[in-house]
């Protein structure tokens, strides 16, 4: 059933609210994509804050088009669908896409997306995606902050023995 002009005014804006307001914004294409699966992603991306929306190209373009994004040289082709949101971590759209991308190789891919305000193309959403967690890399930070007290403690323990032997 077709939409009528205010119906497709209030999906352009709630388009542009999404891509001004949230973390960051995954534009997905998918293809032969089963309801059960979709379903499974829809559920896995809501628990972690991520909404997704299918929408028509032109509407995503207008959407681009009102914020300012020059949205030529984005390739939008097939079915496409926005993932937006998470909280504070910006990189978990990407990263739960790109990972039921890797379940789904042949049916979800990214196209590209806009991160921090920019509009990225899909490689350097690829390259979002593979961003560890906020968590994991405070982990990561605070072993290398604590690495060299660990190899100096194990050193100075090995001139201990060695001086009591």
């Amino acid at each position: 059933m077709a939409k009528t002009k205010a119906e497709k005014g209030v999906i352009v804006d709630k388009l542009a609210e999404a891509f001004k307001t949230g973390a960051s914004s995954v534009f997905v294409h998918f293809t032969k994509f089963s309801v059960s699966d979709e379903s499974a992603m829809r559920r896995a991306l809501r628990a972690d804050g991520v909404s997704y929306f299918v929408a028509k190209k032109t509407l995503i373009r207008r959407a681009l088009e009102q914020l300012g994004h020059a949205h030529e040289e984005l390739p939008l082709e097939g079915e496409v669908a926005v993932a937006y949101g998470g909280g504070t971590d910006a990189t978990v759209a990407a990263r739960l896409v790109h990972e039921f991308g890797k379940k789904f190789a042949d049916k979800l891919s990214i196209l590209g997306g806009i991160f921090e305000g920019k509009l990225m193309d899909g490689p350097k959403m690829q390259e979002i995606a593979t961003i560890p967690p906020l968590q994991t890399l405070r982990a990561m930070f605070a072993q290398v902050v604590n690495s060299p007290r660990q190899r100096f403690a194990v050193v100075l323990s090995k001139v201990a023995e060695t001086k009591s032997a």
